[in-house]
């Protein structure tokens, strides 16, 4: 994906920037693969809520923010059960579903629903999105 911001200095639409390699490296998930050295490193987890930009640490709300109980992973209960096409809120709920419920044999089930996920290529982009809308909740659910 390029950096192309318009005259405003805000960056241009995800399916502006997002070059036709980037889309099939998005659409394949190796996009991810340098984020293995991160799992090495033990900065990220396999399995655990995908980390999210540090702008949205802000608009979290108390329950939504119960997604940082656990180390941030690769893959997670919000990927295989739809990935990008779940709204925000279905997401986050997901998150902290795994939180209240993790275990070897839940973080077991997710390896293998996301080999799955990844092989169907399910899920890649949000309905009207190449990527994801940007998180940005309404006043009064923050």
């Amino acid at each position: 994906m390029t950096s192309e911001r318009g005259s405003d200095g805000k960056l241009l639409a995800d399916n502006i920037r997002l070059r036709p390699f980037g889309r099939w490296l998005r659409a394949s998930s190796l996009d991810e693969l340098p984020e293995l050295l991160l799992v090495i490193r033990g900065h990220l987890s396999l399995i655990g809520p995908r980390p999210l930009p540090v702008m949205y640490l802000a608009r979290y709300s108390a329950h939504q923010t119960r997604r940082h109980e656990v180390l941030p992973g690769l893959s997670g209960w919000a990927q295989v059960n739809g990935r990008n096409l779940q709204s925000w809120d279905n997401r986050f709920e997901f998150d902290v579903w795994y939180v209240d419920n993790r275990s070897l044999w839940l973080d077991a089930k997710i390896v293998l629903l996301t080999f799955r996920s990844v092989l169907t290529r399910h899920g890649v982009s949000a309905v009207g999105h190449d990527t994801m809308p940007e998180f940005n909740p309404p006043p009064s659910t923050h």
